[in-house]
């Protein structure tokens, strides 16, 4: 039976936006300040996953809700089952957007809001890919779980929670990062770096704040001082800011000096694509002459994090000739006089290197500005599935026989659903080219793209339990 597959899913085209439109409205940030039992990880999480329940629902698929903290929508019948993993929470909006990032918006051929691109537009690709099979009535001989997550751009626990629960699939594939196909993902490991507070005798550092997630690039930082001067910080920061690329400006209330510097966002899998606010900003006020614990605070920023991704002033660069380089991004920055200061790392690390290496390079530099290291979180252990794994050389032939260009796999430094499953990759639906603004400002997704993907989705499906 021959199937067009891109015709196939262009008949649902309305469809699948106002599906898709109707999801991005919800606000699906994690807020655990609202958190009930019913809604573990705050309300807007709760509605999208019952949303997108609601849609599988009405087309007539089988679907569970495990405690509201994650679902799946089933289809077929099998021993073997495939999983496709996804999530329909999101990251914060930020600063920056030209539009409501909750009011979802196509122009000039994108659709802008938060989630578009991760993750709920790859998700309701996939889902819309499930569902012509659904429709067309092709026959398969395997089972089909869309799992869909809520806690992704956090802790996981609603997989760790799921997968309690319910059987794990014995293959699969997460549609939430690039196409061709991603085999290999690095290990994942987050430390806080903490600080006392206190100051010296002039110059007082009062706060400090950036960052929003210890997987985002810092847009934004801002400082609080006492004791100097709004006309001798202006002109320092006018000449700093010219030769960077960030923005700044300085502003004084109530005797007090504010100083804001605008970056660029970007995801942690690659910090040097962003511009961190939060090590420009301590790297300005370094020649103010702070001290105490705040000096301590914004030398560490300054000496050792600014634009050193790659640890080279730790001694713990670091590349493997498969998965490549061992990357660090500072995500979120916190100081309070009379509270101390914080500062949280996320390292994305390639086989051949083990946390306990990273701790011992942290520990000697956190010995010269007086800090502790703390292990917040779970640890990722690397993951990586052969390509000449029968998963992958199916799916790389659906997409070189859509797309026509080379199929290949990668390794990157995101973490997907995918390392959930011993045969598990990423796939798609960003394709090779598309400018990426997953976690920035104005994140969007091709429309047309977004089609392309769920033509793949569909037969890629088809072909691995037909």
């Amino acid at each position: 039976m021959q199937i067009n597959w891109k015709e196939e899913i262009q008949k649902r085209r309305e469809a699948l936006l106002t599906d898709l439109q109707a999801l991005l409205k919800i606000e699906s940030v994690r807020d655990e300040t609202q958190a009930t039992g019913a809604a573990p990880f705050g309300p807007g999480p709760r509605a999208a996953l019952e949303k997108f329940l609601e849609a599988a629902q009405r087309d007539g698929f089988k679907t569970e809700n495990v405690d509201h903290v994650a679902g799946h929508i089933e289809y077929g019948t099998g021993k073997e089952t495939l999983g496709i993993l996804a999530h329909v929470d999101v990251m914060p909006a930020g600063q920056g957007w030209q539009t409501n990032p909750f009011i979802p918006v196509i122009k000039d051929g994108r659709l802008y809001a938060r989630g578009a691109s991760d993750d709920k537009g790859p998700a309701m690709a996939a889902y819309y890919g499930l569902k012509l099979l659904k429709e067309l009535q092709l026959p398969i001989s395997k089972k089909v779980r869309l799992i869909l997550g809520t806690d992704e751009e956090s802790g996981w626990r609603c997989m760790t929670h799921y997968f309690e629960k319910m059987p794990t699939p014995d293959f699969g594939f997460s549609p939430d990062a690039f196409f061709p196909l991603i085999n290999g993902e690095k290990g994942n490991v987050t430390y806080n770096v903490d600080f006392q507070g206190g100051n010296g005798e002039q110059v007082k550092l009062l706060a400090f704040t950036a960052g929003l997630r210890e997987n985002m690039v810092p847009r934004d930082a801002s400082a609080r001082l006492s004791g100097i001067e709004l006309s001798e910080v202006q002109p320092l920061l006018a000449r700093y800011v010219a030769d960077m690329p960030i923005t700044g400006q300085a502003q004084a209330e109530d005797g007090l000096v504010t100083i804001t510097i605008v970056g660029k966002a970007a995801h942690a899998q690659e910090p040097r694509n962003g511009e961190n606010a939060g090590t420009y900003l301590a790297l300005f006020l370094k020649q103010l002459g702070l001290g105490g614990g705040a000096l301590n605070f914004i030398s560490f920023a300054a000496d050792y994090l600014h634009q050193d991704s790659r640890m080279s002033n730790f001694g713990l660069n670091f590349t493997d000739s498969v998965m490549g380089d061992l990357t660090m991004n500072a995500g979120i920055f916190e100081f309070e006089a009379a509270k101390g200061g914080r500062i949280t790392l996320n390292f994305r690390y390639p086989r051949g290197i083990k946390p306990t290496q990273l701790q011992a390079g942290l520990a000697k530099v956190l010995q010269k500005v007086d800090a502790e290291l703390n292990l917040t979180g779970k640890t990722q252990e690397p993951h990586y599935v052969s390509s000449e794994d029968p998963l992958v050389q199916t799916l790389l032939r659906v997409y070189e026989r859509q797309t026509g260009n080379q199929g290949y796999g990668m390794v990157v430094g995101g973490g997907t659903y995918g390392r959930l499953l011993p045969r598990g990759v990423a796939f798609g639906a960003m394709f090779p080219g598309a400018e990426d603004t997953m976690h920035q400002a104005n994140e969007f997704i091709p429309v047309d793209d977004l089609l392309r993907a769920a033509a793949i989705y569909a037969e890629a499906i088809y072909e691995l339990v037909k």
